[in-house]
């Protein structure tokens, strides 16, 4: 399948010169970017939106951390 796209000049000076130092072709590069954004199964649509907060509270507030505190309750390496 043929089709048309415009690419404004600077991002197609980029990426002529990137698929000059891969050895590859401005067609390739834009082939394999197509094709990275369709393998994406989640993409922008199947994100979901994290709602905060993650842990509810019992008592909301009562909780004082700082960074000292959370050393000592999570061990790290």
């Amino acid at each position: 399948m043929r089709t048309t796209i415009d690419i404004p000049d600077p991002v197609y000076r980029r990426l002529k010169s990137r698929a000059a130092r891969e050895g590859s072709s401005a067609k390739k590069l834009i082939l394999q970017g197509v094709e990275q954004v369709l393998r994406d199964k989640r993409g922008k649509a199947g994100r979901k939106r994290v709602r905060l907060p993650i842990v509810r509270s019992k008592r909301p507030g009562t909780l004082h951390l700082d960074n000292a505190r959370i050393y000592d309750i999570i061990s790290f390496p």
